[in-house]
């Protein structure tokens, strides 16, 4: 797509968003005189309708007149604070996918096309959508398996919402630049590498068999777990534009009165959901980026089960180890090892201050352990935390926003079940272990065995690295002897670039030429 046609694409966004109220509800703060004024003035320009006070409800009706891909963005940017700002990620958390249906002959299409076969062969019933979101929507099936008819759940690609999405991240580009271009203090954020990630989470998101694989996965790192679970993934109803799993019966976590009606304990499930995703995070270092509640389920066994895994996150093993030492920090308040962790993983320039930063960490930390346990929020340490990251020149970390994000989700989720529920306390039996297990003795075994495994695969590549440095070396005694020499096709091309060159130099010359003559005459 040309940049002419994004920048149109980018005037339609913000008609939209003005029409709907959207700019005349962006705070004030810190903008110029002159920016408050023209912000005024385009106020006049909102639709001449009643509308809500509230910027989420604003936010709501613009992202549904975008489309799809507007409300995969704004979901997308409610896990980047550090970018948004907190509050207006707060409005972004509430966009839903409040879709519309597609007709059904085109979900039966794409699954032909995906699977190679008509969707009665794969399905002995095929059932009406009852869920729409940007990306897909849900379909109520069953399969005909050896022990009978089974239940499941078949999740399909919206219609060109590939090419829709093409279209609209180039708008995303765009205004990253503009960004990088016009307001250098926030370059530190990184907006075009942030577009980036959007455009491959999504990608990857619009890949059902990511997805799956994705699941599957997690099924297998938690298959021992107490209390947690996710859908069987059924592989061979399964492709680019479809996926088949287990249809789940149970309450969503959204329904605190029907868990209480089916008997659930919520204390125990806070504890559970909040245990398993550290647990996820920090042994496996691959974990469930979209754990709201309407993706969460209770089944009768109260297992916890959880769906939709297009979004994912992972960190190495070596961010791990800094994440656990850092909240070790703060729950033991040792706010120095926390400033030389941040420096040691390199989320601080090298020429900021230690002690400096570990005060600045000292103030925000030391008003929280003042509290009670149980009104120890990570959100708000979260979002303490980004207000540090300007002062002292912090470059954006995708990969840890989308854990913050996640983790703040979490913990969400957690008080919605149990108001006084305590994280800290929840976490511990989780991260003590992984602690001892990972930064203890138990370490240099790993360490060992990690650096034992390094050295064999150098082993059984250095005949590989011996016979590839002789050759090099041949060719450079040839070449030190003979001469550089090229092959005809490389010649050829070489000397037809040179009369391209040369005969651009002489129109050069000539235009040159009859322009000082022009002059000359004129004169």
């Amino acid at each position: 797509m040309s940049t002419f046609s994004a920048y149109l694409r980018l005037v339609k966004v913000g008609w939209i968003l003005l029409r709907e109220g959207v700019i005349s509800a962006l705070p004030t703060d810190g903008l110029p005189p002159a920016a408050v004024m023209v912000k005024s003035a385009l106020s006049l320009l909102e639709r001449k309708r009643k509308i809500s006070s509230v910027r989420s409800d604003r936010l709501s009706r613009a992202v549904e007149r975008l489309g799809p891909s507007y409300v995969k963005i704004g979901q997308f940017l409610a896990t980047r604070p550090d970018v948004v700002g907190a509050e207006l990620a707060a409005d972004l958390t509430g966009l839903q996918d409040r879709m519309t249906f597609f007709p059904m002959e085109d979900a039966k299409s794409a699954i032909q096309n995906s699977l190679g076969r008509p969707v009665d062969a794969l399905y002995t019933s095929f059932g009406a959508p009852i869920a729409a979101a940007s990306i897909a929507q849900v379909h109520p099936c069953q399969v005909d398996t050896p022990s009978g008819a089974r239940k499941v759940a078949v999740k399909v690609i919206r219609p060109g919402v590939r090419r829709r999405f093409a279209g609209d991240i180039e708008v995303m580009y765009l205004v990253a630049r503009l960004q990088d271009l016009f307001l250098p203090h926030m370059r530190r954020l990184k907006p075009v590498e942030v577009t980036k990630a959007l455009e491959q989470t999504t990608k990857l998101e619009m890949d059902l068999r990511l997805e799956a694989a994705a699941l599957s996965e997690l099924a297998e790192n938690t298959s021992k777990d107490p209390g947690f679970r996710v859908p069987e993934v059924d592989w061979e109803r399964t492709g680019r534009d479809v996926l088949t799993m287990e249809w789940i019966d149970g309450v969503k976590m959204s329904d605190v009165e029907g868990l209480k009606a089916a008997g659930h304990d919520l204390d125990a499930l806070a504890d559970t959901l909040m245990q398993s995703f550290l647990r996820h995070t920090l042994r496996d270092g691959f974990f469930h980026a979209d754990m709201h509640p309407g993706n969460l389920f209770v089944d009768a066994k109260g297992v916890i089960v959880a769906v939709d895994m297009g979004i994912s996150g992972r960190i190495g093993k070596k961010e791990r180890r800094f994440l656990a030492e850092i909240l070790y920090g703060f729950i033991t308040r040792d706010y120095m090892r926390v400033a030389e962790v941040h420096f040691e993983a390199g989320y601080v320039p090298s020429h900021q201050n230690v002690a400096s930063f570990a005060q600045a960490i000292r103030a925000i930390v030391e008003p929280i352990h003042g509290q009670p346990a149980e009104t120890i929020s990570m959100a708000r340490l979260l979002t303490l935390l980004f207000e540090v990251t300007e002062l002292f020149d912090m470059a954006t970390r995708p990969e840890l926003v989308m854990l913050q994000k996640t983790m703040v989700v979490v913990e969400g989720v957690s008080r919605m079940l149990n108001p006084r529920f305590n994280m800290w306390k929840a976490s511990e039996p989780v991260v003590a272990s992984w602690i001892r297990d990972n930064l203890g003795p138990k370490r240099l075994l790993v360490d060992v065995q990690d650096g034992v495994k390094a050295a064999l695969r150098v082993a059984e590549a250095l005949p590989d690295i011996a016979a590839k440095t002789e050759k090099l070396h041949s060719e450079l005694m040839h070449m030190s002897e003979h001469g550089l020499r090229f092959d005809a096709e490389t010649a050829e091309a070489i000397g037809k670039a040179e009369a391209r060159h040369s005969r651009s130099g002489r129109l050069a010359l000539w235009v040159i030429a009859l322009s000082l003559l022009a002059i000359a005459l004129h004169v």
